[in-house]
């Protein structure tokens, strides 16, 4: 049985990880940030646990809770994200930098904590939830783009940093994921796009990921967790697990295309 931590465990690709671990036999501690999805987790024999990546004073809390109650942490599962989208031009600088906060200084934050007792007890695992979008770009995603793509520089060079100690450091790449996070992001993308130079662009692109994300095209989350599983029980686990809808062919167009020609590809594709 191994102590696991997932941030964004409420809902998504975060709560049906944290739901398949436990009926594996390990015990699960489930970040959240509600009390709707502290009552859900519980009924499926999760701790709920307060957390909200960008408050550090939440984040020490939790990490000492798990070291007090369990003396060990095995696996620290980086989920909490979301999706910023829009214009560079129509994005204020300070909903950017929490776009950062979240989905990189949050995840450093906890794996700052952490990494003591993974030293100590001389093993463990990061298994840090990044996206296809971390290698490749889409259509007013700069600041998610610019995220993701941190996340995956901030992961390798972590993995070297701490492979002497035992511990691994796993990037787990989604495609295209039936989550909730698109409807708000859509939405804020339209909003932020009113009346400005970039607005019919904004609705169209808004439209295109509408379309999309409500086809059944999109992977359901539990695909997403499968490889999650997968990267925590593997005896040497991969460095990159890509998984999900269109991940695989986005990335070989990103690789055979001319640059330019793989950009009209992404501005025209939604």
């Amino acid at each position: 049985m191994n102590i696991i931590l997932i941030t964004g465990a409420g809902s998504g690709i975060g709560y049906e990880t944290a739901v398949s671990l436990k009926a594996q036999g390990h015990k699960i501690y489930g970040g959240i940030r509600s009390q709707q999805a502290a009552d859900k987790l519980r009924q499926n024999g999760i701790i709920p646990i307060k957390l909200d990546v960008t408050n550090e004073i939440e984040c020490k809390q939790a990490v000492e809770f798990i070291i007090e109650n369990e003396k060990r942490l095995d696996v620290l599962i980086n989920n909490a994200g979301y999706g910023l989208f829009g214009a560079v031009e129509d994005i204020e600088i300070s909903e950017a930098m929490y776009q950062l906060d979240v989905n990189l200084f949050g995840m450093a934050r906890l794996i700052q904590m952490v990494l003591p007792f993974m030293r100590g007890q001389q093993g463990g695992r990061i298994i840090n939830i990044s996206s296809v979008g971390g290698r490749v770009v889409s259509y007013m995603g700069a600041w998610y783009h610019a995220s993701k793509y941190a996340v995956e520089a901030f992961s390798d060079a972590l993995r070297m940093e701490v492979s002497d100690f035992g511990i691994d450091v796993i990037l787990i790449e989604p495609g295209g994921t039936k989550t909730n996070w698109w409807e708000t992001a859509v939405k804020n993308m339209k909003l932020r796009s009113t009346g400005g130079v970039y607005e019919k662009a904004a609705e169209k692109a808004a439209d295109g990921m509408m379309k999309l994300y409500s086809s059944t095209l999109m992977s359901k989350p539990a695909v997403i967790s499968k490889a999650i599983v997968k990267a925590v029980h593997a005896k040497k686990p991969k460095a990159r697990y890509i998984v999900g809808f269109g991940s695989r062919s986005l990335l070989f167009l990103h690789f055979i295309l001319p640059v330019r020609w793989y950009d009209w590809l992404a501005k025209h594709s939604i």
